[in-house]
């Protein structure tokens, strides 16, 4: 080895082996100083976690209340009427049609189903509704079907978290975690985001509301339907109110002072999470008793005050609205029709169109609807194929189908009385306008005055946003 080829060797070796903790301050720096750019954990949020933030830009709806259909209900029975499945019942869809499509519980060349009930049209624009949507069929003009939605997933779970928070697979904050994380809280004696379940089971379970990365603050607040709507928000006998109130600001100048030394958002969420909890104990007694309510508007939902069922919530809904609570979501589950699906969406319907119609009423007549946003669907939709399996007990129902489902929105800026997008004829693929889940989201933002490009949040060295790095604004549905 001559000189010449041994220098620049020594001189590299030299360089990392006594210089190495040179190198690793460089890095440090470096990378202390990207930090510094992109701004910490907890200078991304105020202070006050809940005070009330300017939108990007003026906002149509100041409140969204979700009317999810967990299970996802059968588009073909209730929206989107289809006679040439009809025709083709009892024979396989075409395979040109299927295109490769596989399925979990049926086979590509099973046997068409056609659809399971009447439709008619209903209002001046004309909208076709099935017969099991008779209080609907009221309001139509006042809502906007969309026929074109589609979705990423195929099983229930990981398409319910996606929905909610863009994401397949828990640890995402949910949507309503992205909106009271860009607005806050104009309710000060209720929670922002509140969550509410009817029915047998959320299958994404409380990865659906959660504030994943961001400051727990932002995480929906559970409901229950019986009892007390939260755990705990009764005093326990021999505390009254004075001795909550003083042991809570002792609690508080503790947590102020180690919030000051650590900059920790956790530490300001427990803070604000002891003084609503405290103005939970008069608030939520008074939202939660509808016996205040007209005997008028009671009927209207089909409601009764002491029955936890989905017309409660939907006047639950109302109310929060009314004080102010930025986000509601209402699970109603057990649409997941692999087995008779004309008796599932008969019972479903039974159950949810009375009340989801008289949301839409209520907030209008109220003068709500304007600045309300009422989205109702649910993750995906089902097959035009059947689904039967003797072995399982089913027959007659439909497989899970992301390719193209049906979710109607009102109120909150969305233009009334239209139908937007569209199906070939047998239902399978989307054949105009088709509207991601990702665009679904950027337009409920948008809605809210929110870019959904600029919502970000810097979490692990990336800027993070609910669309992830998709979506575009419907502009075609605004009103």
């Amino acid at each position: 080895m001559d000189t010449a080829t041994a220098g620049p060797a020594i001189a590299r070796r030299h360089f990392f082996q006594e210089c190495g903790v040179g190198v690793g301050k460089i890095a440090l720096a470096s990378l202390l100083t990207g930090a510094a750019s992109r701004g910490t954990f907890a200078s991304q949020v105020p202070s006050d976690p809940m005070a009330v933030r300017q939108p990007h830009f003026p906002a149509r709806a100041k409140a969204v209340i979700h009317l999810f259909m967990a299970g996802a209900p059968s588009q073909l029975d209730l929206f989107d009427y289809k006679p040439k499945l009809a025709e083709f019942e009892g024979r396989p869809i075409p395979p040109e049609v299927i295109g490769g499509q596989r399925y979990a519980f049926i086979r590509p060349d099973a046997a068409a189903l056609g659809p399971r009930f009447r439709f008619a049209r209903h209002g001046e624009s004309g909208a076709e509704l099935s017969e099991v949507l008779p209080h609907l069929a009221k309001v139509v003009d006042d809502i906007c079907l969309i026929k074109s939605v589609q979705t990423d997933q195929f099983n229930h779970a990981p398409a319910q978290i996606f929905l909610n928070t863009g994401f397949a697979q828990p640890g995402r904050p949910s949507i309503g975690s992205w909106v009271t994380y860009g607005l806050g809280a104009e309710a000060e004696d209720l929670p922002a985001f509140v969550v509410m379940s009817t029915g047998s089971g959320i299958s994404g379970g409380a990865a659906n509301w959660s504030s994943g990365f961001l400051p727990s603050v932002y995480t929906g607040v559970r409901f229950r339907n019986q009892g007390d709507p939260i755990l705990n928000v009764s005093s326990p006998d021999g505390i009254d109110m004075s001795v909550q109130r003083d042991s809570l600001d002792l609690i508080g100048s503790l947590n102020r002072q180690r919030l000051q030394a650590d900059g920790d958002p956790e530490i300001a969420t427990r803070i604000s999470a002891y003084e609503m909890a405290f103005r939970l104990q008069s608030s939520a007694p008074e939202l939660m008793d509808l016996r205040s309510e007209s005997p008028e508007t009671l009927n209207l939902y089909g409601c009764d005050p002491d029955k936890p069922d989905f017309a409660r919530a939907c006047l639950l809904a109302r109310r929060m609205v009314e004080r102010g609570v930025r986000f509601i979501n209402i699970y109603h589950e057990g649409w997941d029709a692999h087995s008779n699906v004309e008796g599932n969406s008969r019972r479903n319907c039974g159950a949810t169109d009375q009340a989801a119609a008289a949301l839409v009423a209520d907030l209008k007549q109220r003068g709500l609807l304007d600045e309300t946003l009422v989205i109702w669907g649910g993750e995906f939709g089902r097959t035009p194929m059947v689904e039967s399996n003797p072995a399982l007990g089913r027959k007659l129902g439909r497989d899970h189908h992301p390719q193209a489902f049906t979710m109607w929105m009102a109120g909150g800026g969305i233009r009334p009385g239209m139908t937007y997008g569209a199906t070939d004829e047998l239902g399978f693929h989307v054949t105009e306008n088709p509207v991601h889940v990702h665009d679904l989201q950027a337009t409920i933002l948008h809605l809210l005055g929110l870019d959904h490009e600029r919502l970000t949040f810097t979490y692990q060295g990336r800027s993070f946003r609910l669309t992830d790095v998709h979506g575009h604004v419907v502009h075609d549905i605004l009103a």
